[in-house]
């Protein structure tokens, strides 16, 4: 595969908000200094959060893609991430983010095939494997 390129603008706005848009894309996204830090605003989402959402998201397409490869039968996929970030030897840091995937089958014999493909999903996202923080797993499967 060749090498890709993603293309993000960011326009400051005012304050501490600005705006990222792609000529790829079709919809802009505001984005803020979190209110955990001075100046910060609430109900923005900050770079902290796209971080966190990257992952997840990454996630998700990577799982979609083995379950169809494996042919997994399943009727419904959510997955709640949490980003931590820490304050590590005076520099601020996005040290884990963990990962709560439920998965409802349609069949509970599929339940270990499942499993092993939440695993090898996390194993294989691309998001997870380009940042130095730690990403954990703790996945439900309902059946």
């Amino acid at each position: 595969m060749e090498a890709h390129y993603y293309n993000v603008n960011l326009k400051w706005l005012n304050d501490r908000k600005g705006e990222i848009s792609s000529p790829e894309l079709a919809t802009n996204i505001e984005i803020a200094t979190p209110p955990q830090f001075a100046k910060g605003i609430e109900f923005i989402w900050s770079p902290e959060h796209l971080l966190t959402a990257a992952v997840n998201a990454c996630f998700m397409t990577t799982f979609l893609s083995i379950a169809e490869n494996s042919k997994l039968d399943f009727i419904d996929f959510t997955c709640e991430a949490k980003g931590k970030l820490e304050q590590i030897e005076g520099k601020f840091l996005m040290t884990e983010v963990n990962l709560f995937p439920i998965l409802s089958l349609k069949n509970e014999a599929d339940k270990d095939k499942a499993m092993r493909i939440l695993l090898k999903s996390e194993t294989a996202c691309l998001i997870s494997n380009s940042i130095k923080s730690r990403v954990t797993l703790e996945p439900k499967i309902l059946a």
